[in-house]
């Protein structure tokens, strides 16, 4: 079990947050099914996007990884070899999943999907629902991922509620395009996280694909399109930008760079949230930043829409005035991990008054965290970054075991935190 040793800092100076996870899955998923060669770039190889590549070479892409950027040249190439027997390991992404099982369905043959963790207990059911209407065989094992798929995606109406993961629409939305017919995906109920599916259509149509989008409640696709080649800059992440804009609430002095101020991306809700919560912003050219005067305020804070930043938002409101909730927050239980439970369970250990809801968080503020005791980061590359910024506010240092989960999302960010002036032993990273 690897730990670290983490004291109490103020983290200071300019920092490059990784590319968008989400824009690089999207991108690399759009090259690849072109007939030509694409260059990607700004590609940082977390293990999702190694899985997300990996699945596309297994159906025919072929991808060259240089220093920061892929060249991608795409499964419909004239000389692109079919396999009829594909294997697929998804790691712990439910992206590279959800995205690719029913891309895998648009050509003749077999394909395993197998990964590790939690991920065979995320849910599939939407999916298996369509290979029964539409006669595609598949077995699975419950609570693992070790699933075989045998058939071919028929263009036709298909109907998802709107509660579900988005990745289920936007792997859809990937595949149905391709087919030899049009298609309708009809929505039952009101969409969450709309805005993952804002930035699938919006990668789609730079890749020459068009999806009529009527309110989130229909999606309207044409059959027979083609995925043009190009090249493509992926744009910075706000999921790990909020790890530091948290930071600069709390007291850190933190500018972040490469971020696109007109994103697509839902976890861009951080900003909102933030400025709701007393923080004010500040932009200078490419850089931004926030600061705080006052006291930080208590909220009300829907999750519905950007759950991935839940576990940080929480330690903010940790340390805020008042009680804050965050509701609409039951998908975070099938994520890497329980992140509801694990956000309560070790912001606790630190001194936070947290309590668990079945979707949500009641958190009561407190004036600074204690620290001085072994957090354990789930396993969840969120809940160790989440506890990497905690301890900028503990009066005692704490020991974070378990940290290098955060290769699954963002890989340097431990160096990233130390060049900052995180306060870290060397000891206890390997060395």
């Amino acid at each position: 079990m690897n730990s670290l040793r983490l004291s109490k800092s103020k983290l200071n100076g300019t920092v490059k947050v990784p590319p968008s996870k989400s824009m690089s899955h999207r991108a690399i998923i759009c090259a690849a099914l072109g007939r030509g060669t694409s260059t990607i770039e700004n590609i940082d190889y977390s293990d999702d996007i190694n899985a997300t590549i990996d699945a596309m070479v297994a159906l025919g892409a072929v991808i060259n990884k240089e220093r920061d950027k892929v060249i991608i040249s795409g499964i419909y190439r004239e000389d692109a070899v079919k396999n009829a027997v594909r294997y697929i390991d998804c790691n712990e992404s439910g992206s590279t999943l959800r995205f690719i099982i029913p891309i895998s369905l648009l050509f003749d043959g077999m394909t395993k999907f197998i990964g590790k963790g939690n991920l065979g207990k995320r849910p599939l059911d939407t999916y298996f629902d369509i290979f029964k209407e539409q006669g595609i065989k598949y077995n699975n094992v419950e609570n693992e991922l070790n699933m075989i798929v045998k058939g071919m995606l028929k263009p036709g109406e298909f109907s998802l509620p709107g509660n579900i993961s988005s990745q289920f629409i936007t792997g859809l939305l990937f595949s149905l395009p391709l087919l030899d017919g049009d298609s309708k995906i009809n929505i039952s109920t009101n969409i969450e996280s709309k805005g993952y599916i804002d930035l699938t259509l919006d990668c789609m149509k730079d890749f020459g694909i068009e999806i009529e989008n009527r309110d989130y409640k229909e999606f309207i696709i044409r059959g027979n399109q083609k995925y043009i080649s190009r090249n493509y800059r992926v744009e910075g992440d706000y999921s790990q930008a909020a790890f530091y804009l948290a930071a600069d609430a709390l007291g850190s002095d933190v500018a972040i760079t490469d971020l696109k101020k007109n994103s697509l991306q839902g976890d861009k809700e951080v900003i909102d949230i933030l400025e709701r919560m007393g923080a004010k912003f500040i932009v200078d050219k490419n850089n931004i930043k926030c600061n705080v005067e006052d006291k930080l305020v208590s909220n009300v804070i829907d999750a519905s829409q950007c759950p991935d930043i839940i576990p940080v938002i929480s330690l903010v409101a940790a340390l805020a005035k008042g009680r804050t909730e965050i509701i609409n927050a039951g998908r975070l239980r099938i994520k890497e991990c329980d992140r509801l439970k694990a956000v309560a369970t070790e912001l606790n250990k630190l001194g936070a008054k947290i309590v668990e809801k079945e979707d949500g968080l009641i958190i009561d503020g407190v004036d600074e965290l204690q620290g001085g005791v072994e957090v354990w980061s789930w396993k969840d590359h969120r809940i160790a970054m989440t506890l990497a910024i905690a301890s900028t506010r503990c009066i005692n240092p704490i020991e974070l075991t378990d940290y290098d989960c955060i290769a699954k999302s963002y890989p340097g960010f431990f160096e990233d935190f130390k060049m900052l002036g995180g306060n870290i032993d060397e000891w206890g990273m390997g060395q």
